[in-house]
């Protein structure tokens, strides 16, 4: 018989859970929607074989064995940890749907809407796979859910590698029979929280010793993290609340569009910038022109403020699920009517975050959660819910530049979702995929109805660029 088994959460992947229950409005999962030819998988009544699907994903779930985990509380300190679901059951995490045909892209968004606005249950795995039929052109659409204490941009990025594969597959192999484990007893579990607290002195001591011999540099080390904490510090907060920086609701408007980016990367080498350097920069435009055009907004004294998380993932770390990141906050210049000026700004900006190691010092920070607990997670919860310190998140995760495919049936085109919390009424997540960046937006319904004019400016942003370029 299998010995009873658990994960315990990081107080960073909890933090996502703690945040979804500060308040209605927070669902904390990260999604994207997929994009697929239904053709290769349609039965000869035109119907997609749904039971194929499932039995594809069922034959995947031995490289992702979180996707059959769910959430248990430990007896003492009510700490998350991940447990076997012994009731798990494939039908109820793919889900089938279909749009009244043909369905076109502005009603798709609308339904992945609705379905990214509903949080995910606790007691299940945390995890849906939505099945749309009825695309136009002969296609279909896959939309994922997964919570955002499971994964990061970048697993996330792994995880899609997971479930799709580099060439068409007709018949998956069988799936590999799975016995789940126990749940430890409560008098295990909270041996388990009575070690690690009593081990905590230990560690502690052992940094100090290290610290106190310089092993491995260790003194340089400390100073340059304090360094780079003081500064994120000292530079927290500070952004003006523009239209869309209320309390949001329960409910989300989905949009996308993509770019070429292969005309990204050309740009950047003309302008001696990253390909971030002019995503961001092509986001002031957009910005600039939302609230300016849009909404009326006077742009003079507004410090637009976007955090951008930046993966601290190690070579070790490749392949596991879970959240390893910090985090930069960019200035970003949108009342600048110049978009070359723009690239410069933003580029000058990420030269001085790199230089002042930022990302170091907001790890850091995180870091410091897995010695204070859950108590501070909830106070930092409770001050995001009333004013988030920036006006938005752009996240940018790079993806396989070659095609993909689930079966036989080729992805097409893949948008990101990413969740929305506090006083965040619009949040940008970007993926790279077979020639295009598709940036993904996701916003409140009510504070946001037009979502649609940021995806167009994003559009109007890059075209104008691209001109001043050439």
């Amino acid at each position: 018989m299998p010995r009873p088994h658990y994960d315990r959460l990081t107080q960073l992947d909890n933090s996502f859970l703690v945040y979804e229950d500060a308040g209605p409005a927070g669902a904390m999962h990260v999604a994207s929607t997929q994009i697929h030819d239904a053709t290769p998988l349609q039965r000869a009544d035109g119907s997609l074989d749904i039971e194929r699907i499932e039995e594809y994903v069922l034959s995947r779930l031995d490289s992702i064995p979180r996707y059959r985990q769910r959430i248990h509380r430990t007896p003492l300190e009510g700490h998350p940890v991940w447990v076997d679901d012994a009731s798990f059951n494939i039908h109820y995490h793919v889900r089938h749907t279909r749009l009244p045909h043909p369905g076109d892209e502005r009603q798709l968004k609308r339904l992945v809407g609705r379905i990214f606005s509903q949080r995910l249950d606790r007691h299940k795995p945390l995890w849906e796979i939505w099945v749309v039929e009825g695309l136009e052109d002969n296609r279909f659409a896959l939309m994922s859910k997964v919570h955002h204490c499971m994964v990061d941009g970048v697993s996330g990025a792994e995880l899609l590698a997971a479930l799709l594969s580099p060439t068409p597959l007709e018949k998956p192999d069988p799936p590999p029979h799975w016995s789940p484990r126990p749940i430890p007893s409560g008098l295990a579990l909270g041996t388990g929280e009575i070690s690690r607290v009593a081990g905590a002195p230990v560690a502690l001591a052992d940094s100090l010793g290290r610290l106190v011999r310089n092993d491995d540099h260790s003194r340089h080390q400390l100073a340059e993290r304090l360094r780079a904490m003081r500064r994120v510090v000292s530079d927290a907060g500070g952004a003006t609340p523009v239209s869309f920086n209320r309390p949001v609701g329960p409910h989300r408007r989905i949009d996308w569009t993509s770019l070429p980016i292969d005309e990204i990367k050309k740009i950047g080498r003309s302008l001696d910038a990253t390909l971030n350097d002019v995503v961001l920069a092509t986001a002031a435009g957009a910005f600039g022109r939302f609230l300016s055009h849009e909404r009326g907004s006077d742009l003079d004294d507004v410090r637009f403020r976007v955090m951008a998380p930046v993966s601290v993932r190690s070579k070790d770390q490749k392949g596991t699920l879970g959240n390893r990141v910090s985090a930069w906050t960019v200035d970003l210049p949108i009342a600048e009517r110049d978009p070359l000026e723009r690239v410069s700004y933003v580029r000058e900006k990420t030269a001085e975050l790199k230089e002042s190691r930022a990302a170091l010092g907001a790890e850091s920070i995180s870091q410091i959660t897995e010695w204070t607990g859950a108590g501070l997670l909830s106070l930092m919860a409770r001050a995001v819910s009333v004013a988030t310190p920036f006006n938005t998140v752009v996240t940018n995760v790079p993806g396989p530049q070659l095609p993909l495919y689930l079966l036989e049936s080729r992805l097409l085109a893949i948008h990101p979702h990413v969740p929305l919390m506090g006083t965040l009424g619009i949040g940008i997540a970007l993926f790279s995929y077979d020639g295009a960046l598709a940036w993904g937006l996701s916003a409140d319904w009510d504070l946001v109805p037009d979502l649609h004019q940021l995806a167009t400016g994003i559009e109007d942003a890059f075209a104008e660029l691209r001109a001043a370029v050439v």
